[in-house]
């Protein structure tokens, strides 16, 4: 890509934000897009041994003066006899009625992954894969634009998502795979072994963040012999994302080209009876027909180009 050329307009939908990694805390960041139902938030980190409370606020704006709505107030608290969460609003500068939530999982010393998961009417929140709790909205989704974290918390990752949008392999969560750092599992290429092969419902998950002047980005599930019955190819220079047959027949997927350089992606495969599903950053692509057995056949997904890895998981 020239230096000069100019990008191809894409839909919001389809933008993912890239994620942050070891922020200083208070950390403060506008949220691109805002929030709407079906987005995900993801957070990664530690609590200190000496941790009394911290807070995750999702904000209408960012100003300090006067300060702005809080739609959603997450606060755990761990200096009582025992640990809970408050949940609450922050509407005209008065908080409203406050929820109270006992038996948290979050325990001083220890890591955490927390999802926020964000539908219709209420966000539901989880805490290292155990639904926790959910809250129901004061105020419109739509108006949050704003991400606040504060208190007493070692940041690692703050994930910005979509939810699976298979019905087929879905659950009341997402599967909420970290962000692993500095992996050397995660260089590229990377291979990741799929010992039992695919077989339906299960879901191949790639995070991935493009690096300056790409050349191309490759994924290859490959049999005991290395024969790649299925290749899902990205090429930066005439942009093309495409399903690459075994004798190199090219069939090109309808869609925006996501692949820019240092643009965030997600993409997910979804194993059905007789082929493969895929989404990429929460969208479904359609489907790409291959033998069930085949599929179960399938010993290792091989990851290629120009990219730098966050997840690879199946």
């Amino acid at each position: 890509m020239s230096p000069g050329e100019k990008l191809d307009p894409i839909p919001d939908s389809f933008i993912l934000q890239p994620p942050v990694f070891h922020p200083v805390v208070p950390y403060v960041t506008t949220i691109f897009g805002g929030l709407h139902a079906g987005k995900m938030v993801m957070l990664q980190g530690v609590v200190p041994l000496d941790a009394h409370r911290f807070q995750v606020d999702f904000q209408c704006g960012c100003s300090l003066c006067p300060r702005p709505d809080i739609a959603f107030h997450f606060n755990p608290r761990f200096h009582t006899t025992k640990s809970h969460v408050i949940c609450n609003t922050l509407h005209g500068g008065r908080w409203q009625r406050e929820a109270r939530w006992p038996h948290l999982a979050l325990q001083k010393g220890s890591s955490f992954l927390i999802l926020f998961l964000f539908g219709n009417e209420e966000v539901k929140v989880s805490v290292n894969g155990q639904h926790f709790l959910h809250f129901r909205y004061r105020l419109p989704l739509s108006h949050v634009d704003t991400l606040g974290i504060f208190g007493d918390i070692l940041v690692e990752a703050v994930g910005f998502l979509n939810i699976n949008p298979f019905v087929e392999g879905s659950r009341e969560y997402p599967a909420g795979h970290p962000f692993l750092l500095m992996s050397p599992r995660l260089e590229v290429p990377c291979s990741h072994a799929l010992p039992q092969g695919l077989w339906p419902g299960q879901v191949i998950i790639v995070r991935a963040l493009v690096l300056q002047e790409p050349k191309h980005f490759t994924l290859s599930l490959r049999d005991q012999a290395s024969r790649a019955p299925v290749t899902l190819r990205a090429s930066f220079t005439d942009r093309t994302l495409a399903w690459i047959s075994p004798w190199g027949q090219k069939t090109l997927i309808s869609a925006p080209f996501l692949f820019y350089p240092q643009r965030f992606f997600e993409v997910l495969l979804l194993c059905q009876e007789g082929g493969l599903k895929l989404a990429l950053n929460g969208q479904g692509l359609g489907a790409t027909s291959v033998n069930q057995q085949a599929l179960e056949q399938l010993r290792e997904l091989r990851i290629s180009g120009s990219v730098r890895l966050y997840c690879v998981h199946s």
